[in-house]
């Protein structure tokens, strides 16, 4: 892995909140780790006005950084801002201009450069980041490439592995469709993960699910032959509509024996969230893919 440049400065800690989502747990990070070396992306043109504007965190995570409420697509996701503790603002100003990346659409990610050469696999939605950080401490030799839209998750996830030392782990905050489709060039993923997406319960809220057939053709074309898609849920129907979509792409095949739902690997940690829908009854759903 090519050398690490040093942290950025540390900024004033106090963070003020946003309304939005009640607290997160905190991640106070600790000192002792380097930040990750800088993307060596294609430039495009400079950020406007509106999509580089950051309201909380002069040199953390743009608002819109693709400038998103220009494109008219239905979203799968709500923007979430939410309520940030000190500790994870500290993580945001400290770290994001070198852990961070804001998707903003303009240039082509060179992941080997971004990750010394380590193979990638991007997660799609990490909540608060403990179970994404704990798979990164478990399989140095992987990179992950977390995307979200969630401000305290964001600043916990940076506070999570700067305590753990961790150095194969980015942060992207913007639309992950934005992200594969302008961003990540075809085949140069090793993996793809999406645990408990957003299940937009609602009959009329359906269109705004994530796993659709469009975006599954776009994921599959930036997965190198090989790759693992993975996905999760606790929501019987979007289970169903899952596994209906993925076995529906020619270029994706089923690594569950009879092509049904796979054992829930042990490279997938058991969260919160995961715990508390079994608690109230649910069965999770684990769909493991393969790119043919």
């Amino acid at each position: 892995m090519p050398p690490v440049p040093p942290a950025p400065t540390p900024a004033p800690t106090s963070a003020e909140p946003a309304a939005g989502c009640a607290d997160g747990p905190a991640g106070d990070p600790v000192g002792g780790i380097g930040a990750p070396a800088g993307s060596t992306a294609r430039p495009g043109p400079a950020s406007g006005s509106r999509s580089g504007r950051r309201l909380l965190f002069p040199e953390g995570p743009a608002v819109d950084p693709a400038g998103s409420h220009h494109e008219r697509r239905i979203r799968s996701f709500r923007p979430r801002r939410g309520r940030v503790t000190a500790g994870q603002g500290e993580a945001l100003r400290r770290l994001w201009p070198t852990w961070g990346l804001d998707i903003d659409g303009r240039s082509v990610l060179d992941l080997d450069a971004f990750f010394g050469g380590l193979p990638v696999v991007l997660e799609i939605g990490f909540g608060m980041g403990e179970a994404t950080a704990e798979m990164a401490a478990t399989d140095p030799g992987t990179g992950i490439l977390a995307a979200d839209v969630h401000t305290p998750g964001q600043g916990n996830l940076l506070a999570l592995a700067e305590r753990a030392g961790l150095t194969n782990l980015r942060v992207a905050n913007g639309d992950a469709i934005i992200l594969l489709r302008e961003m990540i060039e075809p085949g140069a993923l090793a993996g793809l993960r999406v645990y408990f997406p957003d299940p937009w319960p609602k009959t009329r809220h359906h269109k705004r699910r994530l796993i659709q057939p469009e975006f599954v053709e776009l994921a599959a074309a930036r997965l190198a032959p090989g790759a693992l898609f993975h996905c999760a849920t606790d929501w019987e129907p979007y289970a169903e509509q899952m596994l209906e979509v993925l076995s529906a792409c020619p270029e994706l095949e089923n690594t569950a024996a009879g092509g049904g739902y796979a054992p829930r690997p042990a490279f997938r940690p058991m969260t919160k969230f995961e715990r508390a829908g079994i608690g109230k009854g649910h069965r999770v759903h684990d769909l493991l893919f393969r790119r043919r």
